[in-house]
C-alpha cells in the first residue's frame, strides 16, 4: 500500500488544530502531568516522621531522660505534650492531637541500675494501620539502639575497659535509595502512570469525537486511505506523549531531586514501546465507543486496575497469588520495572530485555488489533 505523506501530514495538522481549539484538552496535556506529580509526589508517601507524641514520665531518674532524648533526637517523634496522667494521654489520642504516647513507669531508672528488665509502654493510635506500623517499627529501632548502648556500657564496666572479641557487628548498606525516601519509589511510577493515562484518554476520544461532530463522514468520502487516516490520528498523540514524558522526567529530577542514574536514551526507547501499546488501547476504545462518555468510562475501567495491580501503589509481592498472576498481563507492570531499573538502579538493556520484548509484543499486537477494528469501523 502506497501512502501519501502529504495527506498524513494534513490529518496531523487537522488533529493539532482541533486540540488547540479545545481548552480542556490543552489543560489535560499540560496540567495533568504537573498536578499528578505534585499531588502524588507529596501525598502518596510511606515516610512517617515528626509524629506528634505525648509523654507521661513517672520516673525521676536520669535514664528516663536519656531515653526521651533518644526519641526527640530522632526525626520520627516530636515530644509535644508532657502530661501527668494516662487519662491525659487518652484524651490527646482521642481528639487526634497525638498519634502516640510514651509512658515510663516510676521504677524505670532503678531497674536499669540494678540490671533488671525495664519496661515502658508505647500507646499508638491504630485507626491508620500503616502509620501505626511505622511508629511501632521506629520506636522499636530507637529502643533497640538505646538498649544496646546500655548493655555495652555495662560490659565495658565489667571488663574494666578491655575490648571483647567475637562480638557480632552488623553494618548495613541500602543501595539505590540510601535514605529510603518513598519519593524515589513513587516518581518513576508516576511517570509511567502519567504516560499511560494521558495517551490512553486522549486517543480514546480521537475517532468518537469526529463521529459526534459529524466530520468523520466527510473524511471518509475524501481520497484519504484508511491507514493514512489512522496514522494521522495516532502521530499527534505520540508527540504529545513524548512531550509529557520529558515534562514529567524534568519535574521528577529538578523538583523532586530524583536523579536518573541510567541511560536516558534507553528510557525514551522503552517509553516509545509503551506509548504504542497505550495508543493502541486508546484507539481500540475509540472504535468501539459511540460517545465520548462511553470512551471516558471504558478508559477509566482500564486505568484503575492498571494503577492498583501494576505495583505502583501496593507491592506486588504482598498480593494474593491469583491477583499477582493477573498483574503479569498488565503492560504497566513491566514498564514500572523498567522505569525504576533505569532511573534508580542505572541498569541497561542486558537486564531489561525481557521487559522490552513484552512491551514490543504488546504494543505491536494491540496496535495491529486496533488498526483492524479501526478500518472495519470506518469502512
Amino acid at each position: 500500500m502506497k501512502l501519501n505523506f502529504r495527506r498524513i501530514i494534513a490529518i496531523i495538522n487537522k488533529e493539532f488544530i482541533q486540540i488547540r481549539r479545545d481548552p480542556r484538552t490543552i489543560a489535560l496535556i499540560l496540567m495533568m502531568p504537573i498536578m499528578q506529580l505534585l499531588l502524588f509526589g507529596y501525598a502518596v508517601s510511606n515516610n512517617v516522621d515528626h509524629v506528634p507524641t505525648a509523654v507521661l514520665n513517672l520516673d525521676i531518674g536520669s535514664q528516663s531522660r536519656k531515653l526521651l532524648s533518644s526519641f526527640s533526637n530522632s526525626q520520627y517523634f516530636d515530644l509535644d505534650y508532657y502530661v501527668k496522667s494516662i487519662d491525659d494521654v487518652q484524651k490527646l489520642v482521642d481528639k487526634g492531637a497525638v498519634k502516640a504516647g510514651i509512658i515510663i513507669p516510676p521504677d524505670y531508672s532503678e531497674n536499669i541500675a540494678r540490671g533488671k528488665t525495664a519496661q515502658i509502654q508505647l500507646v499508638v493510635d491504630g485507626t491508620d494501620p500503616t502509620t501505626a506500623q511505622v511508629i511501632l517499627s521506629s520506636a522499636g529501632s530507637i529502643t533497640q539502639v538505646y538498649s544496646t548502648e546500655i548493655v555495652s556500657q555495662k560490659i565495658q564496666t565489667l571488663t574494666q575497659g578491655r575490648k571483647l572479641s567475637g562480638v557480632l557487628d552488623i553494618r548495613s548498606r541500602v543501595w539505590y535509595n540510601p535514605d529510603m525516601d518513598s519519593v524515589y519509589f513513587n516518581i518513576p511510577g508516576l511517570i509511567g502512570i502519567i504516560l499511560q493515562n494521558i495517551t490512553l484518554m486522549l486517543t480514546s476520544f480521537a475517532l468518537v469525537r469526529e463521529r459526534e461532530r459529524g466530520t468523520l463522514e466527510q473524511l471518509i468520502v475524501t481520497p484519504i486511505k484508511k491507514m493514512e487516516l489512522m496514522i494521522g490520528k495516532i502521530v499527534p498523540y505520540i508527540i504529545i506523549g513524548f512531550v509529557d514524558l520529558i515534562l514529567a522526567v524534568a519535574i521528577g529530577t529538578l523538583w523532586f531531586k530524583v536523579p536518573i542514574t541510567g541511560n536516558i536514551l534507553l528510557l525514551f526507547a522503552f517509553s516509545i514501546m509503551f506509548l504504542l501499546g497505550a495508543l493502541g488501547v486508546g484507539l481500540f476504545i475509540s472504535t468501539i465507543s459511540n460517545t465520548q462518555l462511553q470512551a471516558m468510562q471504558l478508559s477509566m475501567f482500564l486505568i484503575m486496575p492498571n494503577i492498583l495491580l501494576s505495583g505502583f501503589m501496593f507491592p506486588r509481592d504482598a498480593m494474593p497469588k491469583v491477583i499477582y498472576m493477573l498483574s503479569n498481563f498488565i503492560p504497566l507492570t513491566y514498564f514500572l520495572k523498567v522505569l525504576r531499573g533505569i532511573i534508580l538502579k542505572g541498569v541497561g538493556i542486558e537486564y531489561l530485555w525481557p521487559e522490552f520484548m513484552i512491551l514490543v509484543v504488546f504494543g505491536v499486537g494491540v496496535l495491529v488489533l486496533a488498526a483492524g477494528k479501526f478500518q472495519k469501523r470506518i469502512g
